[in-house]
């Protein structure tokens, strides 16, 4: 029996996955500071609720990815401090995020998370690494979705240029 036969879990990570699980922690650390921050910006109450979902997400994540880094004698990115708590109210208009801004950046966080899943899962070896990474890819997929409806629905979503009228097919 070889070394990658087996129990996934026993097997070595190498160190492209190594990178991969330690860079979603910083990731994910960063969006746990970072959408806790835009959580006091936000004045619309769904897009709190989707702050707290993705703050959710963010902290399984990191706490996952730092689980799997210490059980494979890897120290795990450090923690951020956490913010002070501020009132909407409180933040001077010119200083704070706007419900839309939110928005985009949420979508565009998604977005990029699902790239990153992908790409660790395409080069994964371990089967419990890409299980992992494609679960983390498939509640990105719900969050965006959840996103793109909430901001059709605002009225934050600012589309590309969209083809109205088709020019008329050319039959050679």
């Amino acid at each position: 029996m070889g070394i990658l036969s087996g129990n996934p879990k026993d097997e070595p990570l190498h160190y492209g996955e190594i990178f991969d699980i330690w860079q979603a922690s910083v990731a994910a650390k960063g969006c746990i500071s970072g959408y806790r921050a835009l959580k006091q910006h936000a004045g619309d109450q769904d897009l709190k609720k989707v702050l707290d979902q993705c703050i959710d997400q963010a902290e399984l994540e990191a706490s996952e990815c730092d689980k799997l880094l210490k059980s494979n004698g890897i120290v795990p990115p450090p923690e951020l401090p956490q913010r002070p708590e501020a009132k909407l109210e409180e933040i001077p208009p010119g200083a704070r995020f706007s419900d839309m801004e939110i928005a985009a950046t949420i979508s565009a966080d998604t977005a990029i998370g699902l790239v990153a899943c992908s790409q660790t899962m395409g080069k994964s070896i371990r089967e419990d690494l890409a299980v992992l990474f494609g679960k983390y890819h498939v509640t990105k997929a719900a969050i965006g979705l959840r996103m793109l409806r909430l901001s059709k629905e605002k009225g934050w979503l600012v589309p590309p240029p969209l083809q109205i009228q088709r020019p008329e097919a050319v039959h050679a």
